[in-house]
């Protein structure tokens, strides 16, 4: 488990999808926009519990980004999907889920992570917030008991693979107003 006592120098997220391609790919990039812009030290790994690894990230999944004025003229060319793996989870701090089923995912298979593993949605509502970015990380997600916490489908983020683009642009408005929430509570 990642050192997170007292005040970190960066926080490792990592953000978890189905496919690495759409919802974790969005949140990732809008996570790391919004910390910089907050002047949290943040870095962000992107993962998928089923991902085809290499592949580029979906024409619909930019075209979403590109409807949210703050990330105009992102450069995402250089994403590739990624089979969510053991030293990821190993290195993260926090690990943000796009689902209940991703928490189980991570729950079942990486069982040391369940204690810093919550949807983005459950984050986003109830991590207490710090004194300073990253202060008190640790005790603040003890404080939100994630490994015991009850699941509910209403934590998740639809997903809009095999969507429409307006089904696509609807989950980056949403991740957009749930990251910042998220980075306002580091």
């Amino acid at each position: 488990m990642p050192a997170i006592v007292g005040q970190l120098d960066q926080l490792v997220v990592l953000v978890v999808c189905t496919g690495n391609a759409a919802r974790s790919v969005m949140a990732g990039y809008m996570l790391e926009r919004l910390a910089a812009r907050r002047g949290v030290p943040l870095e962000v790994v992107t993962a998928g519990t089923h991902a085809l690894d290499g592949q580029p990230m979906s024409t619909r999944t930019f075209a979403a980004l590109g409807t949210i004025p703050a990330l105009a003229g992102v450069a995402a060319s250089a994403h590739r999907s990624h089979q969510l793996a053991s030293c990821d989870v190993a290195a993260a701090d926090l690990v943000v889920a796009m689902e209940a089923g991703h928490v189980r995912f991570v729950r079942r298979h990486h069982p040391a992570a369940a204690a810093r593993t919550g949807t983005i949605r459950r984050l986003a509502a109830e991590l207490g917030p710090g004194p300073t970015p990253l202060v008190g990380l640790t005790e603040r997600l003890d404080a939100l008991a994630l490994a015991e916490v009850a699941l509910s489908e209403g934590d998740d983020v639809a997903d809009p693979a095999g969507k429409d683009d307006a089904c696509y642009a609807a989950c980056a408005a949403e991740l957009w107003v749930l990251c910042g929430e998220l980075v306002a509570r580091l």
